[in-house]
């Protein structure tokens, strides 16, 4: 079975349904249409309602003058006016008594009544105007107005949603190649059509979007550029080596040769670890899958590394990996833990999981947050040397066999590096045979 390097997806902030930009508009949105429509429902209510009560009390005072000649003409009281009737308003009946007429809305036996009235020689003369209608009139209006604004409150929100929609969807597209980018895939692009066509009209997430594409571009020119820069490198420096480590062996015995045979095998090591890392880097490698016992492998690596370290199997376990490169990643990991750290050295197998710790002072804080860098040694205080190429190589290899490999500090000292695999599942266990 083969199977292509997988990237780890990176862990991003959760962004919740209020939180977002669209939840945000939406419930913007949703209050400023109430808020207009509040606003302009009052106006229009208390327009309407004030030329009402205009209207009534016009046509009240109009009845009343009427009646009003007609009573300081000896003439009977009108059939339209009421001389002290009983359910004339109090303030309004006070009015008339000390002299002034006036109107006011008011109940008759359960009826809108607007009454008019004046002092009179026997009181106060009062008429009254049925003010049902003009009740029902702006009961009416202000229904109208309450339908008229939910109606517009749904559309204007509608349109909103599907407006901003569009626009949250072409930011979410940038977030996702942006994401893609981040875990390797430097091919992904966003394409927004407003920034590939000048026809159209820019937009600030085409600029966005542009702006993105120009830089994941220019960062895969540069990496590509590294990348050869090293495989080219390693692949010129063979030759020389291997002249000089013939020349090496052809020197008499002696404490120079041994330095120079020393110094010949660790140029050669870092040489082979630069092709290794610019292959890994060129994401070509393949893996060769199939199931293996953890805990055999784990103890055959231990053997073929030549260092001292303790195997501890805890449970043992069927993985799905690549021997040769797990075996690369416990070596390298075991190597480490001897160069940068203190004995004793222990490899755990806990079902699907390897745990190399060692007794040093620790991984350094650069490399938990950021990972291993090349050419980035840890500074201890034991004269380690390296590269810091043993732990890349070690962080590549893993992501081609798809495991987790992440490091920690042990509370009481030591680096802890644990190496997460995919166990293998049995379909034929699972499933059970008759």
């Amino acid at each position: 079975m083969t199977a292509g390097p997988r990237a780890p997806r990176p862990r991003l902030p959760r962004i919740s349904r209020f939180g977002s930009l669209y939840g945000k508009f939406t419930l913007f949105l949703a209050v400023m249409c109430c808020v207009v429509a509040a606003v302009l429902g009052t106006l229009v209510h208390v327009i309407v309602t004030r030329q009402t009560v205009h209207q009534a009390r016009v046509e009240a005072l109009q009845r009343l003058d009427s009646a009003a000649r007609a009573y300081s003409a000896g003439d009977p009281v009108h059939h339209q006016a009421v001389l002290n009737p009983p359910g004339l308003p109090t303030q309004l009946r006070e009015m008339a008594l000390h002299g002034r007429r006036g109107t006011a809305l008011g109940d008759d036996n359960g009826t809108a009544t607007m009454w008019a009235a004046t002092p009179a020689a026997g009181g106060v003369l009062a008429t009254r105007l049925d003010y049902r209608h003009s009740a029902a009139t702006i009961d009416g209006l202000d229904r109208a107005i309450i339908g008229s604004s939910t109606l517009a409150i749904g559309g204007t929100l509608l349109i909103g949603v599907f407006a901003v929609s569009r626009v949250t969807r072409r930011l979410h597209r940038t977030a996702d190649v942006a994401r893609r980018i981040s875990a390797g895939d430097l091919d992904a692009r966003v394409a927004d059509p407003r920034s590939t066509d000048p026809s159209k009209p820019q937009d600030e997430v085409a600029a966005v979007s542009a702006a993105l594409d120009a830089m994941a571009a220019t960062l895969q020119g540069r990496l590509q550029s590294e990348q050869r820069f090293t495989a080219d490198v390693a692949h010129e420096l063979r030759t020389p080596l291997a002249g000089l480590q013939a020349s090496a062996d052809l020197l008499p015995p002696g404490r120079p040769t041994e330095l120079v045979r020393d110094r010949v095998q660790a140029l050669r090591r870092l040489t082979e670890d630069l092709l290794e890392i610019s292959r890994l880097d060129s994401l070509t490698e393949q893996a060769d899958l199939d199931a293996h016992q953890l805990g055999q492998l784990a103890e055959r690596a231990v053997r073929a590394s030549g260092l001292d370290a303790e195997v501890r199997v805890v449970r043992d376990a069927c993985v799905v990996t690549d021997r040769r490169r797990l075996e690369r990643v416990l070596s390298n990991l075991l190597a480490n833990a001897h160069r940068h750290g203190r004995p004793p050295v222990t490899l755990t197998v806990d079902g699907p999981v390897v745990t190399v710790r060692d007794h040093g002072e620790g991984y350094p804080d650069y490399l938990l947050e950021h990972g291993p860098q090349r050419f980035r040694t840890q500074p201890t205080g034991s004269g380690g040397k390296g590269h810091g190429l043993g732990l890349t190589i070690a962080v590549g290899q893993a992501r081609i066999i798809d495991a987790e490999l992440t490091f920690a500090n042990a509370t009481d000292g030591g680096a802890v590096t644990v190496l997460r695999l995919p166990e293998y599942e049995d379909d034929e266990a699972d499933t059970g045979t008759l």
